[in-house]
């Protein structure tokens, strides 16, 4: 009952459902006590009101969002408590009072102090907002002062109109004790706390406190980038959610031949990046974009077909490559937009003829197999469970654009398969990982995967109290108790590399300060490494596990897995590449024979219907290497998929950077030739008209300028006369 008005509150907590009840209430109440009237009542649900606003605002709640949409935002809620008191003062026939006359003129005033505050700090960051956001480029060529502190300018407009606190409380106190003088102390109190907030931020709308203008900026961010030279450009645009699609490249990019750099288009995104040596330059302006000089680079990179692509595609000069963000027989990964490219990077063999069967334009020749660089931390399986029990990871995917039932297994079969897995007849323990996307687009999704976690949670309180593994928790309790204490310190650590500079910097500031540092960076991998070991050792191998978040990564639950369970997705192809058994959910009832001919990457794979019942075959499988009748298949199929390992996947895709590259070099050599001779050419036409030979030697042998056609200087009568 409580989940159900938690979703339909679209709140994320119980604590939250509780302000927002408060607060639905706690107006109705402050209403009628100022119509009673009934100022000690009034005090008790104005400070209600106060307190569960204050929380909502706190939590960032999506009730708070809606409230503005309906215009009942923060403004007109504090001001409808104001004209409630109003109300009360009158209804306590106080309405020809001083006190009166002072608390309506000293909301007048303070509401007019609101005008300029709210500017103010409109215009600062306005001011401190540069056209680029930047991480690992230097530019020292411009002045970047630092940051106001953040306790001016964060939530300003809520802090300047919680300053109405003194004057409400000391106006209530002073209607329930008739002591006046309380009121007006409370009101001056309000009055000046609003004039000292305005005049604090005055100071930084001077000139030595702004960021440089555009055209400065831009000019400095041209410099450094003819000073680095890039050649090979990863160019992405995309929501917040889909960060992860351009961190799966950063490795990568990392050890890519060349001076590579990272072009976004999201000021949002800069933040969710993870720590990287590589330069980041973040162009929200298509404009600001196009005037970048960015002759420099040969081949550019694309994780994701995009709208905002056409602002790079545009540029001739380089060579254009989509790279994806996964390798799967989605539609997706046939996209006919993928044509506008120069080339396609597949994993392997089986990304070319997917193409070739789509038939959507894209060209054999243009295709171009490089494996799957960032596979490299997928552990290879053993044959055998890690553990005791053997660990199952499923993984579904989201649930698309549309509403096929074939994008996910999560709305149909979801549920069956986790109950399954925590009903089998021999143990095992399930680990759920979601994909971030789950539950965006569909309601039901999100309902679902809600569903499904309160089952792995209830399936591992029911666990820790059987006494099956009473024992092995009794044993590792001072060693789970170890890496919990690992990981706090470990956070700590991390969250004091996050950021280089000072905390509470605006993105100009941080553009600043953020410059590559090998010294931070290789601690801060050091310690990611770590933190991922002691979380796995900081709960049982027995427990079931919901992991959300973008730690730890989806290859960290591969190393711990024995088997998965997933859908039509990349993440099949690449859990392949770990050579342990997998299942694929046919959600949308093709059969067996019409499901593998469609989609290559469950042709090794356990076929399961909705209803999950021929999950036992994967956990024998995962059990008993004689049970494990894919294994042969699986081997196959991942040089099919990902390639051969004759040679590493970064060895491969170096190679695909460097002939794309000298492709771009000779296209651009020709261009300047067939340029210089349709320049040539025209001066030929102005000579013929000029008296000048086509060769440009004029009549008699002598070039213009008097200069033989061998260099040497003309004697005598043939001297060209002075003019």
């Amino acid at each position: 009952m409580i989940s159900t008005a938690i979703r339909l509150a679209r709140v994320g907590s119980l604590s939250e459902l509780a302000a927002a009840a408060l607060m639905g209430l706690g107006y109705p109440c402050v209403m009628i006590a100022a119509l009673i009237p009934n100022i000690w009542f009034f005090a008790a649900a104005g400070a209600v009101t106060y307190a569960a606003d204050w929380y909502l605002h706190q939590k960032g709640s999506y009730l708070v969002n809606r409230l503005n949409k309906v215009r009942i935002g923060l403004p007109i809620r504090f001001l409808l408590r104001e004209l409630l008191l109003v109300l009360l003062l009158a209804r306590e026939n106080l309405a020809d009072t001083p006190l009166f006359y002072a608390a309506v003129a000293g909301f007048l005033v303070f509401y007019g102090l609101q005008a300029p505050q709210g500017a103010l700090a409109t215009l600062i960051r306005l001011r401190r907002t540069m056209p680029v956001v930047t991480r690992n480029v230097d530019l020292h060529a411009v002045r970047i002062p630092d940051a106001p502190p953040q306790a001016l300018l964060r939530r300003s407009g809520e802090k300047m109109l919680h300053l109405d606190i003194p004057a409400m409380a000391g106006v209530v106190i002073a209607a329930g004790t008739g002591k006046d003088v309380i009121g007006y102390a409370g009101v001056a109190a309000t009055l000046a706390l609003g004039l000292i907030y305005t005049a604090v931020l005055v100071p930084y709308l001077r000139r030595k406190r702004r960021v440089p203008g555009a055209p400065a900026v831009l000019k400095a961010v041209s410099t450094w980038l003819r000073e680095y030279r890039p050649t090979v450009v990863l160019y992405f645009s995309g929501s917040d959610e889909s960060a992860y699609q351009v961190n799966m490249w950063l490795e990568t990019l990392e050890h890519v031949e060349g001076r590579p750099l990272i072009l976004m288009r999201e000021r949002s995104l800069v933040s969710k990046l993870a720590p990287t040596s590589v330069p980041v330059i973040c162009v929200p302006g298509g404009t600001h974009l196009m005037n970048l000089d960015l002759s420099m680079v040969r081949v550019t990179l694309y994780p994701a077909n995009v709208g905002k692509n056409i602002h790079m595609l545009r540029v001739p000069t380089m060579k254009h490559v989509f790279i994806g963000h996964g390798d799967s027989d989605k539609l997706a990964s046939v996209n006919p937009f993928s044509k506008v490219y120069d080339e396609v990077w597949t994993a392997g063999r089986a990304g070319r003829d997917r193409y070739a069967l789509a038939d959507v334009g894209v060209r054999d020749d243009d295709i171009v197999e490089v494996g799957r660089p960032q596979l490299a931390p997928i552990e290879t399986w053993t044959g055998t469970p890690k553990n005791d029990i053997p660990t199952i990871l499923y993984a579904p995917t989201w649930e698309g654009w549309d509403d096929n039932p074939g994008n996910t297994s999560l709305l149909l079969a979801g549920e069956n398969i986790v109950r399954r897995l925590l009903e089998a007849e021999k143990p095992v323990r399930v680990i759920y990982k979601p994909h971030p996307f789950t539950g965006i687009r569909n309601k039901k999704a999100k309902a679902v995967h809600e569903r499904i976690t309160a089952l792995v949670q209830a399936a591992g309180a029911e666990r820790a109290a059987d006494p099956r593994w009473a024992k092995e928790a009794a044993a590792a309790q001072s060693g789970q108790a170890a890496a919990r204490a690992e990981l706090t310190r470990i956070e700590a650590r991390l969250a004091a590399l996050a950021a280089p500079g000072r905390a509470g910097g605006d993105e100009s500031e941080k553009s600043r300060v953020s410059l590559a540092d090998p010294v931070r960076l290789a601690e801060i991998k050091k310690l990611r490494a770590e933190w991922n070991d002691a979380y796995w050792r900081s709960f049982g191998w027995w427990e079931h596990k919901v992991v959300t978040g973008s730690e730890p990564k989806l290859y960290d639950c591969f190393n711990q897995a024995d088997g998965m369970v997933s859908d039509i997705s990349s993440v099949v192809s690449d859990f392949i590449a770990s050579g342990k058994p997998y299942a694929v959910t046919d959600s949308a009832e093709l059969g067996i024979e019409e499901f593998q001919r469609q989609n290559t990457a469950v042709r090794a794979a356990v076929i399961l219907s909705n209803s999950a019942e021929e999950i036992g075959e994967l956990l024998d499988a995962v059990a008993d290497p004689a049970a494990d009748r894919q294994a042969g298949a699986r081997r196959e199929l991942k040089e099919y998929l990902l390639g051969s390992d004759e040679s590493t996947s970064l060895e491969r895709f170096n190679a695909a950077v460097r002939a794309l590259t000298d492709k771009a070099e000779a296209r651009n050599v020709a261009v300047e030739q067939r340029i210089g001779g349709q320049f040539l050419g025209e001066l030929d036409r102005e000579a013929d008209a000029g008296g000048v030979e086509p060769n440009g030697v004029a009549p008699g042998g002598i070039e213009p300028g008097g200069i033989e056609p061998d260099g040497a200087e003309p004697t005598g009568a043939e001297a060209p006369v002075a003019r």
